[in-house]
């Protein structure tokens, strides 16, 4: 299918490719969906270039929950304003934006609040406005960017620079963001430090590279997958360890690395120095854990971030201008680029870690 999205002028609603997944745990189907004209407070979006991130994988193959489906994912994207709604005056057709799965409506308590970058309703679902063979197909965070055009409100919408790559920009709306941001916002790494982050795909090497750019002098990147470390060093890295080469635990590795513990910890708990680290919780992850209260009496800290601490509409285009600027490096994330009918092989690469990031390459700019 490439329709290039038509549109039918009677009731302007566009046909165009989008990849559908049916059900759990099978590949997504490229099909032509009708998207209907935004409502009130909604904008639609041609969509540029998009990214698979895990978080769309697991609500494909972890969450399993039929209710959820038919859906469009996809999170991480960059696109062009095509209409909008009523009510929007923020945005007209032709701007360059970037979706948000986070939304920001500047004017409700927590939003107004500098402490929290988290609404009520800030991730509740959009009333779709999708149809497929007859169905209506569910929207995915809000977004929904693996289609050629998706909808989304406008509190979940931000404005970039008009001169931005979209196809290397799309990766802040979520996986840069996240990682870069639980270094620099919510664990606050301070210069001369000693960091370690464990895991580098996307938002490992983010929290990396914010690492980097706090000053840390040791930033220690922990990964079971040695073909990583040259990555993580052109991030920033300066001293790597696979726990697999160890038959004690990673945590006592690490204190016995640091004469007792690291500063900052990004993605686990409990290799934190005795009387002062912070350990940031950054990857999504439902699992339990638990802690002994001596841990924390003592003086560490056990924090967690969403999206970096960013408030997202204000945020992203910040972070959007630093990578302009040559303070962010955002390019180097990219191992692969495909097209939207070729998302099932970037899904498997994201399966089985064969990519930091996959730009699927959706409309022309």
């Amino acid at each position: 299918i490439s329709t290039g999205g038509k549109t039918n002028k009677l009731s302007n609603v566009i046909k165009c490719k989008a990849a559908v997944a049916w059900e759990p745990n099978k590949p997504v189907v490229i099909e032509e969906i009708e998207v209907a004209p935004p409502q009130d407070g909604e904008v639609r979006i041609k969509i540029v270039a998009t990214s698979v991130c895990h978080s769309d994988l697991y609500h494909l193959f972890e969450n399993i929950h039929k209710d959820g489906f038919p859906v469009v994912l996809g999170h991480e994207a960059a696109g062009i304003v095509e209409s909008v709604g009523p009510g929007v005056t923020e945005f007209q057709p032709g701007d360059k934006v970037i979706p948000l799965f986070l939304s920001q409506c500047k004017e409700c308590r927590f939003c107004k609040h500098p402490k929290t970058n988290i609404r009520i309703d800030a991730m509740s679902p959009l009333d779709s406005r999708f149809t497929c063979k007859g169905k209506k197909v569910y929207q995915f965070s809000g977004t929904s960017t693996f289609s050629e055009y998706t909808v989304v409100r406008q509190i979940n919408l931000t404005k970039i620079d008009p001169a931005a790559p979209l196809d290397k920009v799309c990766l802040l709306s979520c996986g840069i963001c996240t990682g870069y941001g639980a270094a620099v916002n919510t664990a606050e790494v301070k210069e001369g430090s000693t960091c370690a982050v464990f895991g580098l795909g996307a938002v490992g090497l983010a929290a990396v590279m914010g690492c980097k750019n706090a000053g840390a002098k040791r930033i220690i990147a922990v990964d079971t997958n040695p073909d990583k470390f040259e990555k993580a060093k052109v991030f920033g890295a300066n001293e790597f360890v696979n726990p697999k080469d160890h038959d004690k635990p990673i945590s006592q590795v690490l204190s016995e690395m640091t004469n007792g513990g690291v500063d900052y910890s990004l993605e686990c708990v409990g290799c934190a120095p005795a009387c002062w680290g912070v350990s940031v919780i950054v990857g999504w992850n439902m699992h339990e854990f638990s802690g002994q209260p001596i841990k924390l009496i003592t003086g560490r800290t056990w924090k967690g971030a969403l999206f970096g601490g960013f408030k997202s509409k204000d945020g992203v285009p910040e972070m959007v201008k630093a990578y302009m600027n040559k303070k962010l490096m955002v390019d180097e994330f990219i191992t692969h680029n495909l097209t939207l009918d070729q998302i099932n092989d970037a899904i498997e690469m994201m399966k089985h870690g064969k990519c930091i990031r996959t730009v699927l390459n959706v409309s022309p700019q």
